[in-house]
């Protein structure tokens, strides 16, 4: 059905399991990031060291999610010239265990439960387990990240870009019913390889987010001049789902990141994105209880104080840093007459460090992004400043 053609008749409106508060909480603010590689993939570092990039930078919580292993089991890595700097790193800081195999230097990755043992502290840093399960459906690059799972979860096969993900988030929420232990799927970097459309995402029951950026310098945040950039399809898909009586999806932003040694544009580096969730505690069940309820944002720069929705405004104190300007542009979809909706319509656009937008009556969802003027310092594309995404409320 196109978006003109809309039937707003059979239009639910469907809130968030719990809309964010009408004043402000006393609940913290906890930083991370929840897409992550490392040498057990394609990382180019050791997973205690990566690990200990996060926590060196006062993030709060950190998953590895590196491609379709859960960092079990025995793995030995060649050391070469190229890895020998960051293996004296990890000698020097946390020990090795290597071998020598004829000439050849090797060294074990510690496993989860190992590296995890390094650095959680309980109410001060997390460790979460992660998979980035990876399949593809006629080449196109299909990924799908497991938050907290249990147990390894293999690659899945299907008939379409659609099948292959539906397959892959009932086998997250299948083993969510089975172990009783929260953990969420979501949707990786749609634009990478161009393998996800808008279409693609809009029938997928059972997920709710997807990465609006990923600071991976190869995803396409920004689309090009036929497809369309995340921002534009993550209202497209929730104008679309809504049609169907269907949740909104929110918007994650995630490092994706591979290289750690060298910082540089081109390079898939840490601290370009992460989310602020807005938790009653330190706790992968409390986390994921705030992701689901709306209760995060996304960034790659910009830091808030406070969002709040009462129903009919929504507000934003935006922290202020000396020499930096900040606008908010409040956008989402709107009907435009008895039977069409409008999608990506800026309902306005407002200067300084405490914006706020008053619903009309006529939109069916508003979110938030919040510009910086100042540049990133270390971006994953020439010109990029910091942003933040607040996700979609609806009126109610």
């Amino acid at each position: 059905m196109s978006l003109g053609s809309m039937n707003l008749g059979r239009m639910r409106p469907l809130l968030l399991a719990l809309l964010l508060a009408g004043c402000a909480s006393t609940q913290p603010w906890y930083k991370g990031n929840l897409h992550t590689h490392s040498l057990w993939s394609d990382g180019d570092d050791f997973p205690e060291s990566v690990v200990a990039w996060y926590a060196d930078r006062d993030y709060d919580f950190v998953a590895l999610s590196d491609h379709n292993t859960i960092a079990d089991g025995e793995k030995w890595v060649r050391i070469d010239a190229a890895r020998r700097p960051a293996y004296d790193v990890l000698q020097g800081r946390f020990g090795a265990t290597s071998r020598q195999r004829g000439d050849t230097l090797e060294a074990r990755l510690r496993t989860y439960d190992e590296y995890r043992a390094l650095f959680e502290r309980p109410g001060r840093f997390l460790v979460i387990k992660g998979e980035e399960i990876t399949s593809s459906f006629e080449r196109r690059p299909l990924h799908v990240n497991a938050t907290n799972l249990v147990h390894f979860i293999e690659p899945q096969t299907g008939t379409s870009v659609t099948d292959v993900l539906q397959k892959t988030i009932d086998v997250v929420l299948h083993q969510r019913e089975t172990t009783g232990q929260p953990m969420i799927p979501h949707i990786n970097h749609p634009n990478f390889g161009w393998a996800i459309s808008p279409e693609d995402l809009v029938p997928l029951v059972g997920e709710r987010f997807f990465e609006v950026y990923n600071g991976h310098p190869a995803v396409h945040n920004e689309g090009d001049d036929t497809r369309p950039g995340t921002e534009a399809m993550w209202d497209r898909v929730n104008a679309e789902r809504l049609a169907r009586g269907l949740p909104l999806l929110l918007g994650l932003a995630t490092d994706d990141s591979h290289n750690y040694h060298e910082m540089a544009v081109g390079k898939a580096n840490p601290g370009r994105g992460w989310v602020r969730v807005r938790a009653a505690e330190l706790t992968p069940a409390a986390l994921i209880a705030a992701l689901e309820a709306g209760d995060f944002y996304g960034s790659s720069g910009v830091e808030l104080e406070d969002v709040r929705f009462d129903g009919r405004t929504l507000s934003l104190d935006i922290e202020e840093r000396p020499g930096v300007a900040y606008e908010t542009v409040f956008v989402g979809a709107r009907r435009a007459g008895a039977d069409s909706v409008e999608v990506s319509t800026v309902f306005a656009r407002v200067a300084g460090d405490e914006p706020s937008y008053r619903l009309r009556g006529d939109e069916l969802f508003v979110r938030a992004t919040v510009i910086s003027d100042r540049p990133m310092a270390n971006p994953y594309r020439e010109g990029e400043t910091g942003k933040a995404w607040v996700q979609p409320v609806q009126p109610r």
